[in-house]
């Protein structure tokens, strides 16, 4: 342990080009509420969370899409109560035309029992919802690589 103690992610900040289309994105398709927004001069900003609980913060500042060759965020992974809370998700977002890195529910490697699905948000951001059980009988992308990692 470190002189200050242990620490846990409190919130995750993404930057997004279109605030409210990411507040339908991560409202609608993800459920999380709008605990507050706000505007300073043109850029705008909302807090997003879940049982009064600040998840996530989305600050309107960015132009262009989301670029995994840069450094920063490589992606954002959240964890489902259940892999038919993961299938819900998915038959959502694919409802929506959603970009997926991986066709349906991927084990995390080869035999685990760990698993999810990989999308991108309107931006580009790359997601990930999961569970520690439940897609056992699902494929694992690769022989020898992290299903998270370079998708």
């Amino acid at each position: 342990m470190s002189a200050i103690g242990t620490l846990a992610t409190h919130h995750v900040g993404l930057n997004v080009t279109d605030l409210e289309r990411s507040l339908d994105f991560y409202g609608s398709v993800l459920g999380f509420d709008v605990l507050g927004e706000g505007k300073e001069e043109e850029s705008r900003y909302a807090f997003l969370g879940q049982d009064g609980r600040l998840v996530l913060t989305l600050w309107q500042q960015a132009a262009g899409a989301y670029d995994s060759g840069r450094p920063g965020l490589h992606h954002l992974a959240f964890e489902a109560e259940s892999i038919e809370h993961i299938r819900a998700a998915e038959a959502a977002l694919t409802a929506r035309g959603t970009s997926f890195a991986y066709e349906g529910v991927v084990a995390h490697r080869e035999g685990a029992a760990s698993g999810g699905i990989f999308f991108h948000d309107p931006d580009g951001t790359r997601l990930e919802i999961s569970v520690q059980t439940g897609a056992e009988e699902a494929e694992a992308p690769s022989a020898t690589a992290p299903t998270c990692g370079f998708f």
